[in-house]
């Protein structure tokens, strides 16, 4: 089994990632979009693919629950504002979308397998190596 503690910046939501075997149980990608990009701040978002069982909460404070126009589900933190997960309706159940900056050993810990939304991707970025590509996502 593999561990991982993070949480938000002010300290108020912090959780554990659970595993069952290694760091490649877990999906992280870069997405490209215009809502991840928006929603992260930045040149694309980063996130890794969890079974929703596998990330617990270990604070008192539960997270606030943003959702968006397109039915993404952001999980942040009421006091700073930092997102720690995202989900999308068909998956609520089962999955949830870890944001890998918010680990404490930060995003080596997940290094990313892939990258979605590559058609969207800021042309002076280049492309991550050795990583699956896919230009978008058909509903």
């Amino acid at each position: 089994m593999s561990k991982f503690n993070g949480g938000c910046t002010c300290g108020l939501l912090r959780y554990t990632l659970n595993l069952p075997g290694s760091s490649d149980d877990a999906r992280t990608t870069l997405c490209h979009c215009h809502s991840c990009k928006r929603a992260f701040g930045g040149a694309f978002g980063l996130t890794a693919k969890t079974a929703k069982d596998n990330l617990k909460y270990t604070t008192s404070t539960t997270p606030k629950i943003f959702v968006q126009n397109n039915g993404v589900h952001r999980e942040f933190c009421g006091e700073c504002g930092v997102f720690i997960s995202e989900y999308g309706e068909q998956a609520k159940n089962d999955f949830r979308y870890l944001c890998v900056g918010t680990l404490d050993d930060g995003s080596n810990a997940l290094p990313p397998k892939g990258e979605f939304f590559t058609i969207e991707r800021d042309q002076w970025m280049p492309q991550v190596p050795d990583t699956f590509q896919k230009k978008e996502i058909k509903n």
